[in-house]
């Protein structure tokens, strides 16, 4: 049973984030033609799934996404996801406007608890102030906001400020999601990628900070061996199953993950979480090994 589908409407972004998976597809992909997009919606319709993200790219700037929303919301989703930089809200005409269609949940992403953190990741000056008011905006109109912070070798010790920005604005969940080794994050990779050992202490800081401050708090692509005491914020493990609609293909995402994307090392059987843990993203063992995972053993019976 299919929950979830990510539709990508295109992938023109006006950010040039220095980790984005897509890569160049923004060169090689036009924007979908809003009958494709409704075909998909009524396709996921009869397939029971009542729950979309709007996504890209940088969804916001399909000349037709408004009318995605509101057919979406129509034929009877009753989620509506707006994957998103969040620059755009910074308008709030622009933010009614979404609402209006039918969107449910706004997911801005934040890299940095200042510009010069933020705009050097998303390559764009002024970038931050824009996203930073789009929350802002989004949550003096009572919508409910999830936000996404990629974690890279630049920002990871940024983590626990993120953290207590993100709190200070009352967002409903913050979720880290270390970078994937593919797009531009790929080309970036000898510089860009962290070791997560190296990252863990400000992770978890991080996640307590919006724990104690009632925000729920979720992690992506961080085996449960590396989160003490936060092992049920790993996403792996509530995430709906999710049909993506890329540029060339639709991919069930947790069929994806499960025997293409991720993988278990070679002593990750012997932990506690064996049965749960869906392991890294593959690419990162290639850079770094398996030594950051050290399997979680069952206590010693007596």
């Amino acid at each position: 049973m299919i929950d979830r589908m990510d539709l990508k409407v295109g992938f023109q972004c006006n950010n040039r984030c220095l980790f984005c998976v897509q890569g160049d597809k923004r060169l090689r992909h036009p924007s979908r033609k809003i009958e494709d997009l409704i075909l998909k919606l009524e396709e996921g319709m009869q397939q029971g799934i009542r729950s979309l993200v709007v996504t890209g790219g940088e969804p916001t700037l399909h000349p037709l996404v408004l009318e995605v929303v509101s057919k979406a919301r129509a034929l009877g989703f009753t989620t509506v996801q707006i994957q998103t930089n969040g620059r755009l809200f910074a308008y709030e005409a622009a933010c009614r406007r979404f609402i209006q269609a039918g969107a449910t949940e706004f997911s801005p992403s934040l890299h940095g608890s200042s510009p010069q953190m933020h705009d050097f990741l998303t390559q764009v000056p002024g970038s931050f102030l824009q996203t930073m008011a789009g929350i802002r905006n989004l949550k003096q109109l009572g919508q409910q906001v999830l936000t996404n912070t990629v974690i890279t070798q630049h920002n990871y010790h940024d983590l626990p400020d993120i953290a207590r920005l993100l709190t200070g604005l009352q967002i409903d969940q913050m979720q880290f999601a270390f970078v994937h080794i593919l797009g531009e994050a790929e080309k970036n990779s000898f510089w860009l990628i962290p070791s997560k050992s190296l990252l863990q202490p400000y992770l978890l800081k991080a996640l307590a900070q919006g724990r104690k401050a009632g925000v729920r708090v979720m992690t992506e692509a961080i085996p449960p061996c590396l989160l003490p005491g936060f092992e049920d914020c790993a996403a792996e493990w509530i995430m709906p199953s999710t049909l993506v609609y890329d540029a060339e293909a639709t991919i069930d995402y947790l069929r994806y993950r499960k025997t293409d994307g991720k993988g278990l090392g070679p002593r990750c059987q012997e932990c506690v979480w064996a049965c749960r843990c869906e392991g890294p993203w593959k690419e990162y063992p290639s850079h770094f090994g398996w030594e950051d995972f050290r399997p979680i053993l069952k206590p010693i019976e007596k």
